[in-house]
């Protein structure tokens, strides 16, 4: 039995790469480079939103659309090579594919640096969109006819929720089993290490 219809979208930090060094490293080059205080620690706990809301808490408005282009320009060189996988992250993208279907990546990060990330971690999904964040997302997964959306983040629970489909949720982000499931998750699972093992008794009953 195949199931070409089968899309299942994947959030990229923090749930299929663990990018906490990397942006840790690029955003104390970045306050090194501009003389501004950042708070590297603090930023990467707070991992999933777009990056000029982070920046907000460092940089005057005015700034933020300059400040956004240096750190999108300073990141390949600092952080795609400081950034690996999560673990089960290859396993659920060949899991997918194995079932007949197609994995897609959608992420609010700069979608040049996304495709960066998976190209240096040998991971190759079907198709990369970058640059959407919460109901956003659901403008892809809706274009690739996306039935699972799997994340990490409470915008990625609204992403599945616009898109009308299953939210699948790892806590290896900012939120932990318990708060991802008071949030709405439909699926919530401790890691991608759960996924394939999950995904062949949704196949046998997916849901509407």
């Amino acid at each position: 039995m195949t199931h070409m219809a089968l899309t299942v979208g994947f959030d990229l930090d923090m749930t299929l790469i663990d990018s906490r060094p990397g942006i840790h490293a690029c955003y104390t080059a970045l306050a090194e480079r501009t003389g501004t205080y950042i708070d590297a620690d603090l930023a990467i706990t707070r991992l999933g939103p777009p990056l000029e809301e982070e920046l907000i808490n460092w940089f005057p408005a005015e700034q933020l659309a300059g400040i956004a282009d240096l750190y999108r320009e300073m990141y390949p060189t600092i952080a795609i090579a400081a950034t690996p996988a999560l673990p089960g992250a290859r396993e659920a993208i060949t899991a997918v594919r194995q079932a007949g279907g197609r994995a897609i990546v959608v992420t609010a990060k700069y979608e040049p640096n996304a495709k960066l990330h998976l190209k240096h971690l040998g991971i190759a999904p079907d198709a990369v969109i970058g640059n959407l964040w919460a109901e956003q997302k659901a403008e892809a997964l809706r274009e690739y006819a996306a039935g699972v959306y799997v994340g990490d983040h409470q915008g990625d629970i609204r992403a599945a929720r616009a898109a009308e489909a299953l939210s699948v949720t790892v806590a290896t982000g900012p939120f932990g089993a318990d708060e991802l499931a008071a949030l709405g998750a439909d699926v919530v699972l401790a890691d991608l290490t759960r996924f394939p093992d999950w995904l062949p008794g949704y196949l046998e009953a997916p849901r509407a």
